[in-house]
């Protein structure tokens, strides 16, 4: 009796301490990162950006998309690739989620909408998301993050597979005269002038918090020694 007494005892005991390890395992994990969608038609990028997270489109199933149901008519050409789709999302105090506003390009509305962690690689998102019904979904976290638009995928070969050998080097071109060098771009009143218009880097992936709509959300940063304008 007092063998299967200490049986069950450390049974008990096991069983808790993998469940606290899970736990601290989906604790210690992090929302930020690339999350492919349930349906599998994008990722989404979350990062963070002053006080909240902020998630934006980095890649598509069906690239050119583009933001034609957006109330507003300024927004209504963007394209939808770097778009932000989950907005300005803020810890609730005492959980472990994050409540903000889901933007729904199918329809151009917002939502309200939380996301929290199920698991170091299952995000779970409630609200109405990209076009299907409200509810909830679950994404999966995608190891390998998005490359920018336009740069080649590469990785390793599969294993036993044979790669081919280097090409040989192509004989040298005849020296020609270096052409004249281009004229420096300008700068001072043209390049101040281009930095008050608050627009978006070429490649909004570069830098996800310049994206206007969400760097206008951003507390002012003060200078050193200075105040915050």
């Amino acid at each position: 009796m007092l063998q299967r007494l200490r049986g069950f005892m450390r049974t008990v005991l096991y069983t808790g301490l993998i469940l606290v390890a899970t736990a601290a395992s989906s604790n210690a994990a992090e929302v930020n990162g690339d999350w492919l969608v349930e349906e599998g038609l994008a990722h989404v990028r979350i990062v963070d950006c002053g006080p909240a997270k902020w998630g934006v489109i980095a890649w598509e199933k069906r690239p050119g998309g583009v933001d034609k149901e957006n109330p507003d008519a300024s927004k209504k050409g963007r394209p939808t690739l770097g778009m932000p789709t989950l907005l300005n999302m803020k810890k609730k105090a005492g959980t472990e989620e994050w409540h903000g506003t889901v933007y729904n390009s199918q329809d151009g509305k917002s939502y309200d909408s939380s996301i929290k962690l199920l698991s170091a690689d299952k995000l779970e998102i409630k609200g109405c998301v990209l076009g299907f019904l409200c509810g909830g979904q679950t994404w999966t976290r995608v190891v390998e993050l998005t490359p920018p638009p336009g740069a080649p995928k590469t990785g390793p070969a599969p294993a036993g597979q044979k790669t081919a050998a280097p090409a040989p080097a192509p004989a040298a071109a005849p020296k020609t005269p270096a052409p004249a060098p281009a004229a420096a771009p300008k700068t001072g009143a043209a390049t101040t002038a281009a930095s008050k218009t608050g627009a978006a880097p070429a490649n909004p992936l570069d830098d996800i918090c310049a994206i206007p709509e969400i760097a206008l959300t951003m507390p002012p940063v003060a200078p050193p020694g200075g105040k915050a304008k």
